[in-house]
């Protein structure tokens, strides 16, 4: 199963987000815009992993979780992969407490790499971002990246970590297979 550890904004964040990104969506119908049922943070992505690596796995990233606190984070900022003028993805960042986020993500991947399921993508520079929109064929985004650029929405506290199953298809679904509580804020 194709699976991925992650953080789930709360509903008033999504729904924030999805108000600031209304009039993108009626204008740019050159993008497939992703449904806000779709929107998280991945933390690792882990790839396909066997249901053996499954059960190795969960109680490694029980431990993570526990050794981590909660802290607040925010949807802000825009971005786009690889760039805005030529754009396969487009994304909105996050604000609030970014090193105890990177802090989280490092203590997830190694959790990974101790259960045997190395995250395929542990070479790459951890990027937090939500992704909104993907591009059928490069597009400039750089109109909507600006807007986005001073977009703050509201703040919420981090405090679980989800293990989802993510299936591709027309339509790409997730399950969130198991959580886990962070450690309580410092």
């Amino acid at each position: 199963m194709r699976l991925f550890v992650g953080v789930v904004p709360p509903s008033a964040a999504l729904d924030d987000l999805d108000a600031a990104c209304a009039p993108f969506r009626l204008a740019r119908d050159d993008l497939r815009w992703t449904g806000r049922e779709l929107w998280h943070l991945t933390l690792a992505f882990l790839g396909e992993v066997s249901e053996e690596r499954l059960t190795r796995l969960a109680p490694w990233l029980q431990r993570a979780a526990e050794r981590n606190r909660a802290f607040t984070l925010r949807v802000a900022g825009g971005g786009a992969f690889s760039n805005p003028a030529r754009a396969n993805v487009l994304w909105s960042g996050f604000g609030g407490d970014r090193q105890a986020l990177a802090e989280l993500a490092s203590t997830v991947a190694a959790a990974a790499r101790r259960a045997g399921v190395a995250p395929p993508d542990a070479y790459r520079e951890f990027t937090p971002h939500l992704t909104l929109a993907r591009c059928r064929a490069p597009a400039d985004v750089r109109p909507i990246v600006g807007v986005l650029d001073a977009y703050q929405g509201p703040g919420w506290a981090v405090e679980e970590i989800y293990l989802i199953r993510s299936t591709l298809s027309r339509a790409p679904r997730y399950e969130t297979l198991e959580t886990w509580k962070l450690g309580p804020a410092a």
